[in-house]
């Protein structure tokens, strides 16, 4: 049986998300607004992960984890980010996303056994992180070669730095694969309850409107409300 506090839930997450892709640009998450619609279809049936096995699922948890490490607070694993980059990729992306996103976990794989000889479930914190900061650098190359040759599709002028390659880039093809491993382990882990109550300042019932709370460095951000 559905508990009353279900609907309020899943509306609490559709609008984090929401609001979240809206800050970012919206389009600029790769599934667009096909993240709203994954939702709902993944409150309906929990645990569905499409071509994703569980080995898959637990592989995403480590990479989360590896972006948003455990702290003073939780970290990726703790909101169960990798069965939410699963069911994003499998009721959001396109076929060829898809494809792109499942043959780059084995690339990711494999590039930890050429730099470390192990796979990355068996590497190190360090080694994995070594593997992500290397991927990261390359996905930047990518895109912003791919964003550069959009803009001049367009007719606009080039960004400072404009990578020379964006003359050959192709704006058809699926985002780097770890472009959207990253997007998704921030929008599962900031959209969750362990990382609006645990990572952010979270307030069920906010009160009055102060626009001038003192801040100290360091403090954490407040996390949107519904």
């Amino acid at each position: 049986m559905r508990s009353e506090t279900e609907p309020s839930q899943l509306l609490n997450r559709r609008e984090a998300i929401r609001r979240a892709s809206a800050f970012l640009g919206g389009a600029a998450f790769v599934g667009g607004s096909g993240l709203l619609a994954a939702v709902e279809r993944g409150a309906a049936s929990p645990g569905t992960t499409g071509a994703f096995s569980a080995e898959d699922i637990a592989l995403l948890d480590e990479i989360a984890e590896t972006i948003l490490p455990a702290t003073s607070t939780p970290g990726a694993k703790a909101a169960h980010t990798g069965a939410f980059m699963a069911l994003m990729v499998t009721d959001c992306y396109s076929p060829a996303e898809q494809q792109a996103f499942h043959d780059g976990l084995r690339q990711l794989d494999e590039a930890t056994r050429k730099a470390h000889g192990i796979s990355f479930i068996a590497a190190t914190p360090a080694q994995r992180l070594g593997v992500l900061k290397g991927l990261d650098q390359e996905q930047k190359l990518v895109m912003d070669a791919r964003e550069a040759a959009d803009r001049r599709r367009k007719g606009l002028a080039q960004l400072p730095g404009a990578p020379a390659a964006a003359m050959q880039a192709d704006i058809k093809e699926p985002a780097h694969y770890f472009r959207m491993m990253k997007e998704l382990a921030l929008l599962g882990f900031f959209t969750s309850e362990v990382g609006c109550t645990k990572a952010l300042r979270y307030v069920e019932s906010p009160g009055r409107l102060d626009p001038c709370l003192p801040y100290v460095a360091g403090d954490p951000a407040w996390a949107e409300h519904a």
